[in-house]
């Protein structure tokens, strides 16, 4: 009897070893997500010298969370997709507690440390979290659970609810209040929503929809945000009389990506120029801003090749993709990724009003590479299961590939 269970445990052993050898062995065959792991891990190290030069203190730090940021991008690439659908929902639970915990006044500031009069973080001693970024992945895996196999999106009325799942983290992120990461939630959502065959009349509807609720939120913006509004309409209208006041962070950055060129400057004179021209938050929000004054034009056009590598990546993956949860859920990333991307360079480039949105994989930020890398373990998990290239109208499966 011994032997025999000492036998069927070895066996055990030997199986569960070589399904663990097998994951890797199938994790590691190419497919478009190593692109994305590729370019994020370029736009991470470019991070990691930028940041190096507007703020050396915080490199080192920045590289430790880099690492944490690999180690969950491959942890997260382990399950197949349909773990994440299965708990896309209790995660959603979870993360709206936290978002709720944050906006609840008599938390102790041991919890909640509110910064700049705004509270987004929660202490975990060593570090703080940032739920409103988690809040970007288990929206994605949320929305793409709910519209998998159905067709209730393809009316109006059907798209209501959908619309629901991500006013309502938008709402609560606003009330942080959190400008910035709100912005993505839209049009993330339209994104998918075309990628799971909606109409684009209905998509049309929601979009008015969308704006008329988003005009209703205005009044849920801060002073200092409706004055950055402000601000960017009169600098379009050649009004100067802004900045130096709350126009003072647009008018320095669009100086200094002026000062750098088509080729920056050397790594001294780039660091005399952002230090006497005092720019805020230049390692984080204004990042990009500091990439333009060390490597100029080319350097910006560089920054944004990556992005498009990795967008192609995201879609290559989301194409290939024959399971309609994780071709969604590829969608999402990969559109979230660029809209930001878009965003912050546009507030640094005095397109856009500043909302302290980061820049993807580069501004300086534990909790958000630490998720951004998360996102590309998501797409390592999509990229390696059972695929098939598929051009035909979203999720119009035959039996034989689902």
């Amino acid at each position: 009897m011994s032997r025999a269970v000492t036998n069927w445990s070895a066996t055990g052993r030997r199986a569960s070893s070589t399904s663990v050898l097998r994951r890797i062995a199938t994790l590691l065959r190419p497919n478009p997500g190593w692109i994305c792991f590729a370019s994020a891990m370029a736009l991470s190290l470019l991070g990691v010298a930028a940041i190096d030069l507007s703020a050396p203190g915080m490199a080192t730090r920045h590289m430790v969370f880099l690492c944490l940021g690999v180690f969950a991008a491959l942890l997260a690439a382990g399950p197949r997709p349909d773990f994440y659908r299965r708990w896309a929902w209790p995660m959603a639970v979870l993360v709206l507690a936290m978002l709720v915990l944050l906006l609840i006044p008599f938390v102790p500031e041991a919890i909640v440390r509110p910064r700049n009069g705004a509270r987004r973080w929660i202490s975990l001693v060593v570090t703080d979290l940032q739920p409103s970024e988690l809040a970007k992945i288990v929206f994605m895996l949320v929305l793409a659970a709910s519209l998998r196999f159905r067709r209730t999106h393809r009316s109006f009325r059907g798209l209501l609810p959908t619309l629901l799942i991500a006013l309502v983290p938008m709402g609560l992120i606003l009330m942080e209040p959190d400008l910035g990461t709100a912005l993505l939630f839209l049009p993330t959502l339209m994104a998918m929503l075309v990628a799971a065959g909606a109409r684009y009349v209905d998509l049309f509807k929601i979009m008015l929809v969308g704006l008329v609720l988003a005009s209703a939120m205005l009044p849920m913006l801060r002073p200092h945000q409706r004055a950055r509004i402000m601000a960017l309409v009169a600098q379009v209208q050649g009004d100067d009389r802004y900045e130096n006041d709350i126009g003072y962070q647009g008018a320095r950055s669009m100086t200094l990506i002026g000062a750098g060129g088509m080729e920056g400057h050397e790594t001294e004179h780039a660091s005399m120029l952002l230090r006497y021209n005092h720019l805020p938050e230049r390692h984080n929000d204004m990042i990009f801003t500091v990439i333009c004054a060390r490597w100029g034009l080319w350097g910006a056009a560089a920054t944004w090749g990556a992005y498009l590598l990795l967008l192609l990546g995201g879609l290559l993956v989301a194409v290939r993709s024959t399971d309609p949860f994780g071709r969604l859920v590829a969608v999402g990333i990969s559109i979230m990724v660029m809209t930001q991307m878009l965003i912050n360079s546009g507030m640094c480039l005095g397109l856009f009003p500043i909302t302290g949105m980061t820049l993807p994989f580069v501004s300086y930020g534990g909790s958000s590479l630490v998720v951004n890398w998360i996102m590309i373990g998501l797409l390592l998990s999509i990229a390696r299961s059972p695929h098939r290239t598929v051009w035909r109208e979203p999720f119009q499966f035959s039996n034989s590939e689902l």
